[in-house]
């Protein structure tokens, strides 16, 4: 096996490992003092990606990650406000978005852009973020608040996943660059 087969498998090994492990958490203590909400949310596979595949990207920066989805929570909670959505029912729910609905993902989506541009911290999964909230598949309560811990778990254990030993993905890269 080369080395992009090698980088390949230890990112598929840590990549599975660390949200096998925020769904195991979420079964066995996601019921606990009624937090509620599924942790394991599709947000947290592209942050899982960044952190592992790219650990020296601007938008693997452990700042851009935690500004971008605090900037994307509250994005979709002013845009879920703003659009006087906070009872209704998730486009998931419904199968479609309502007009307000696609309203408020754009704006989600807008806001979110234009602040992480102006804060200089760019995490591109934070737009994954901002649209569960804003169409209010994670909107506050429950939702929102199993896939703060998701995000918690995978921001806090993403970074230090990335460091451990072996092919790292800028290896195969320079690999791939020093012989053809």
């Amino acid at each position: 096996m080369g080395v992009r087969g090698w980088v390949a498998v230890r990112l598929a090994v840590l990549a599975g490992a660390l949200l096998a492990g925020v769904g195991v958490a979420d079964h066995y203590l996601g019921g606990l003092g009624g937090v509620g909400g599924v942790w394991l949310t599709a947000t947290l596979g592209p942050t899982a990606y960044v952190f592992l595949a790219h650990p020296t990207s601007v938008t693997a920066r452990l700042r851009n990650a935690l500004i971008g989805h605090g900037v994307a929570v509250g994005a979709g909670v002013a845009a879920l406000a703003l659009f006087g959505l906070w009872s209704s029912p998730a486009v998931t729910q419904l199968d479609r978005e309502t007009l307000p609905q696609a309203g408020a993902q754009a704006l989600s989506i807008a806001l979110t852009v234009a602040l992480l541009t102006l804060l200089g911290a760019h995490h591109a999964p934070a737009a994954a973020t901002t649209l569960l909230v804003a169409s209010g598949i994670a909107r506050p309560g429950p939702p929102l608040y199993g896939l703060l811990i998701g995000l918690g778990i995978v921001l806090l254990l993403g970074p230090l996943l990335a460091r451990v030993p072996g092919l790292r993905p800028e290896t195969a890269t320079e690999y791939r660059d020093r012989t053809g």
